[in-house]
């Protein structure tokens, strides 16, 4: 198993960076549409969805696909890519320097590696995690860890402090009045919680993630050692087979160790008791 694991990272990284280098030039001059859900799509969305899907289906052709541009239904298939061809289609649009691909892959519903590449800024994110499926044989000789352009990545082990940062999204800013750090606010799901991963940020919040926006960046979170919190009672894995996930969202709280969970938890639960009324 170990070619399988070497081929499933050099074809991630290969076919992000592929993408990336034609959303470099199609940056800056993109036009975007409005979708049914309110959100952006620009014609670089599909057609890198497009490229991604046949790559996936020429190299791994048993494999099953779940995309934010395409198909939305959990396949019944025991591996299965979850991609998001253009991750902050917002930023790319209005020609913010943030946005990347995402490709996650899960074995029986669990994501077990993920890979996130931001062109703009040269960073590719990869992470192997499997201490959720301990013992299955498949996953025996899997890699582990998290690391950022090949160099391993930890969350901060920093004392909290007035400097440090906490990256919220534009429907939690709500949580930012009273917060004991700086906020940011990235546009780019992944990033705000790859921040976390890789000790830039001591934590963040996504009010409604996507599959798409978390399958990858999930494995990097946890195989980093950093605190992943879903903010409803259901586990966000295994994904469901035959359930379509095209607008289900998975509220979470990412912090880089437990002991400060409680310290950031109460505000995030202030914010939402107050949003709902």
């Amino acid at each position: 198993m170990q070619d399988f694991w070497n081929d499933i990272l050099s074809f991630s990284q290969t076919t992000v960076k592929t993408i990336g280098q034609q959303f470099l030039k199609d940056f800056g001059s993109a036009q975007a549409d409005e979708k049914d859900d309110g959100s952006l799509v620009t014609k670089s969305d599909n057609w890198a969805d497009a490229e991604i899907r046949n790559a996936i289906a020429l190299a791994f052709p048993s494999h099953g696909i779940l995309s934010e541009e395409g198909e939305h239904v959990f396949p019944d298939t025991e591996w299965c890519w979850v991609v998001d061809p253009l991750d902050a289609t917002t930023n790319f649009a209005r020609g913010i320097p943030i946005w990347g691909i995402s490709l996650g892959l899960l074995y029986r519903g669990t994501p077990v590696f993920g890979c996130v590449h931001l062109p703009p800024l040269n960073q590719t994110f990869h992470g192997f995690y499997a201490d959720n499926l301990a013992g299955d044989n498949v996953l025996t000789n899997m890699p582990q860890g998290a690391f950022l352009n090949d160099r391993p990545i930890r969350p901060s082990a920093d004392k909290l402090s007035g400097n440090h940062i906490f990256n919220l999204c534009s429907r939690s800013v709500g949580i930012g009045a009273h917060l004991p750090s700086k906020i940011r606010m990235l546009g780019m799901a992944s990033y705000n919680f790859l921040m976390v991963a890789s000790g830039v940020a001591m934590g963040g919040v996504e009010a409604t993630p996507k599959i798409w926006d978390i399958a990858g960046s999930w494995v990097i979170v946890k195989a980093a050692g950093a605190v992943w919190l879903p903010l409803e009672s259901q586990a966000i894995f295994p994904l469901e087979v035959g359930k379509n996930y095209g607008r289900v969202s998975f509220p979470t709280l990412v912090m880089n160790r437990q002991e400060l969970v409680s310290v950031f938890l109460p505000f995030v639960e202030a914010w939402k008791k107050k949003k709902m009324g």
